[in-house]
């Protein structure tokens, strides 16, 4: 029976879920999966301690003396941010007062924010950026308090004090400028569909009618789906795209929709799956912060700033061949900043 069929038998299900777990290492690699997902559901959402236990204050009682420009102007060009400073403002006096940055992440996205198995720390690409923005403004790399957030809370987490900066491939768009600043973008990106093997679907196209197709609650893609399904069913949404994955093991949905950037990383932890078509729409990851704390914004982009340089021999170039290389070949060089003032 052909993959996708709301209708096919239970012992079709079946064979189609044991082949699938087969990338994860059968029942083992699932739990991981699970367990890892549970992880990041789980981490309260309530307002987190600061390094020394009193509710950490939101940041948008940080406000630097030049307020970010509004959302209809940044929209000319959303991936524009405003230009590098290395001055503090209170954002910064805040952070540094707590001695902690507290940064929203990821634990399931391979080779961006996750959790190595072997050791228990979080390791990725966008794990060493976090690194590089602790170590410009507190002098330690290692003075980090990482918060686990699904793709949905990472503007509430924003918003409400939870977290200093979401470093979590969260794409810069319009919508999400009314809510929340941005750093100039550091990664360039495209969503795209994954499928298993051997799937009818081909791509973001007209293959995709009647079929099961996931994103992540929050997530561009999801946004997208819902403005153009192709007659596909798009009701099943997660609060992580590694959810998607797992259903995808399972054979609850036909495939999934997200960036490709990340879905690299799932074809990499999974080789019974595969990206179909081609990325329909370009998009770029920028370093997420209240929308107020332009002194942040600033500095973040300060700390990008220098980890472009160097060409070949930069720090992001360093990151991108340790993290990204084997699953995202043939990336020279950093998307280049633009700046709005």
């Amino acid at each position: 029976m052909p993959i996708g069929r709301g209708g096919r038998a239970a012992d079709g299900r079946e064979r189609v879920r044991a082949g699938r777990l087969r990338g994860w290492g059968g029942v083992t690699g699932m739990a991981v999966a699970c367990a890892l997902t549970a992880a990041a559901v789980l981490v309260p959402l309530s307002r987190h301690p600061d390094a020394h236990g009193a509710p950490a204050a939101s940041a948008a009682q940080g406000t630097a003396g030049r307020p970010a420009a509004p959302a209809a102007d940044t929209c000319r060009e959303p991936e524009a941010s405003l230009t590098p400073s290395g001055a503090d403002g209170p954002t910064i006096a805040r952070i540094k007062a707590a001695g902690k940055l507290v940064a929203g992440v990821d634990q399931n996205s391979y080779r961006w924010g996750y959790r190595n198995p072997a050791t228990g720390q979080l390791e990725g690409f966008d794990i060493d950026l976090v690194k590089a923005i602790a170590r410009e403004i507190l002098g330690d790399e290692d003075a980090v308090i990482y918060r686990a957030i699904p793709t949905s809370q990472r503007i509430p987490a924003l918003k409400e004090g939870r977290v200093d900066v979401v470093v979590r491939t969260m794409t810069i768009n319009c919508k999400r400028l009314e809510e929340v600043a941005f750093s100039t973008a550091y990664f360039e990106t495209g969503p795209q569909v994954l499928v298993p093997k051997g799937s009818p679907i081909t791509g973001y196209d007209a293959s995709l009618r009647g079929r099961r197709i996931c994103s992540a609650s929050g997530s561009t893609a999801e946004t997208q789906l819902k403005a153009k399904s192709f007659g596909a069913d798009v009701s099943r949404t997660v609060p992580n795209q590694l959810d998607c994955l797992v259903r995808l093991q399972l054979g609850e949905v036909d495939g999934m929709v997200t960036d490709n950037a990340l879905a690299a990383g799932l074809a990499a932890q999974d080789p019974s799956v595969k990206l179909v078509g081609q990325p329909f729409a370009t998009e770029f990851y920028g370093v997420a912060m209240n929308k107020d704390a332009s002194d942040l914004v600033r500095r973040v982009n300060k700390v990008l700033d220098g980890y472009r340089r160097g060409g070949a021999n930069s720090p992001w170039m360093a990151a991108y061949r340790k993290w990204l290389a084997a699953d995202l070949p043939d990336i020279t060089a950093p998307p280049a900043p633009k700046y709005r003032g």
